[in-house]
């Protein structure tokens, strides 16, 4: 029994040395994986030629570290710049307009009667003086008719009064008269000269009214849509009237002017300057006609803080219309050789505005400076800045005191014949990659 085999007590060890093995060999992998990758990841720049571009002892010119080396370095931030020029900047004020008549006027008949013809078309202009319509007259002949005829019977009578007067005073001259019945006859004259003078009166009445039988225009301008048909009774008392004209030319630009403003305005205005006005439609891109400041009010609106004005244009070309909304751009003064800057220039620290001034070698420096008026896209610098100076315009936020900047087109430094492109030395560390492996 001794002789016999015993029994084996484990028939998995090579199976489990084998599955170690491998997890060895895997870990060994990854790890060999990794290193590579740091490797060709952390490697300094070789510049081109390769390692025999260095000499043995050591970097040359060409190492790192060196001029046009792979030594790592911040590169140089690229801007866009602008130079400070001199113009003349005109100071506005702009605001929301409200086109508004110079003159509307309802025609109504001063008398009344039966409306016999209409003599205008809807929306035709009409000058001052024009006939627009015509109402029946007849009565109003008759009436003059009537009044004529009572003034020449008083006429005749004051006539006949004044000749027995006379008479009267002959005769009381040769004692042939009594001085009373002179008195009274005299009196006669003037009551009959008060009675003929009512009858002149009663006559020009009667001929205004015939008159007025034609309606005419009081003013000139756009006759709006007819309210009232031929054959209604019309007269003095009606609302509506028989039409309506507004005034076109001239025509005002009501707007609000800003209470900080009115000083200005009124330092301008009383020094007798002609502050010109100009009328844009809503965009603000499309300039609509040329006019003048014509007025002030007198009061702040203290709900608003503002106080109305009108500006007067001559609108020859019909550019404005009644109750139109506008954009108006009122020049205060003109600023004479200022020194401009685009807006992008200008920025905004915990010391104020500044900007940052392109030097010879092409760093640039802080400049605390002060602003003036402004237009769309330029500010005037008023403190801080001389003329022909270039400012940064763009990519200033990654920017500070003595920082190195590369101007659009500009050639990078280190560019020469030595420097390793990009993808030359992404093709040597592939190379290099593969051979280790």
């Amino acid at each position: 029994m001794d002789s016999q085999a015993k029994p084996t007590l484990n028939a998995n060890p090579p199976k489990r040395s084998r599955k170690l093995l491998g997890s060895v060999i895997a870990v060994a992998a990854m790890a060999g994986l990794g290193g590579l990758a740091w490797y060709l990841t952390h490697q300094p720049a070789t510049p081109a030629g390769g390692p025999s571009a260095q000499g043995p002892g050591g970097p040359g010119p060409g190492g790192p570290g060196g001029p046009g080396g792979g030594g790592r370095r911040s590169p140089a931030t690229t801007v866009g710049v602008a130079t400070a020029e001199k113009a003349d900047i005109p100071v506005t004020l702009e605001a929301l307009g409200t086109v508004t008549a110079a003159a509307t006027t309802t025609v109504r008949p001063q008398v009344s009667g039966i409306l016999q013809s209409v003599l205008y078309k809807e929306g035709q202009m009409v000058k001052a003086g024009q006939v627009l319509a015509q109402i029946d007259p007849r009565q109003f002949e008759m009436a003059l008719m009537q009044a004529t005829g009572t003034r020449q019977r008083d006429e005749a009578q004051l006539e006949n009064a004044r000749l027995t007067l006379n008479r009267y005073r002959t005769l009381l001259t040769q004692d042939s008269i009594a001085r009373q019945d002179v008195d009274t006859q005299a009196a006669l004259v003037k009551q009959l000269e008060g009675t003929v003078m009512t009858d002149k009166a009663a006559e020009g009445t009667a001929k205004l009214n015939l008159g007025y039988t034609k309606v005419v225009a009081p003013i000139s301008g756009r006759v709006g849509l007819r309210t009232v048909d031929i054959g209604n009774l019309v007269g003095s008392s009606d609302t509506s009237g028989i039409a309506v004209i507004t005034q076109l030319s001239p025509i005002d630009v009501e707007f609000s002017i800003p209470q900080d403003s009115v000083p200005s305005v009124a330092q301008r205005v009383n020094e007798g300057a002609a502050l010109p006005a100009l009328a844009l439609d809503r965009t603000r891109t499309n300039p609509l006609d040329n006019g003048k400041f014509y007025a002030m009010d007198n009061q702040i609106d203290t709900s608003t803080g503002t106080v109305k004005a009108k500006a007067r244009f001559a609108n020859t070309k019909s550019a404005l219309f009644p109750s139109q909304f506008v954009n108006v751009r009122l020049e205060l003064n003109t600023i004479k050789d200022a020194i401009m800057v685009p807006v992008t220039a200008v920025r905004h620290g915990t010391k104020g505005d500044f900007v940052y001034v392109l030097k010879e070698d092409k760093t640039v420096t802080v400049r605390q400076i002060k602003r003036g008026a402004a237009t769309v896209d330029k500010v005037q610098i008023t403190e801080g800045l001389k003329l022909g100076e270039q400012v940064i315009t763009e990519g200033a936020d990654r920017l500070k005191e003595g920082a190195k900047v590369t101007l659009p087109g500009a050639k990078p430094a280190g560019a020469g014949a030595g420097a390793a492109s990009p993808n030359g030395e992404h093709h040597r560390r592939n190379k290099e990659g593969a051979a280790k492996q």
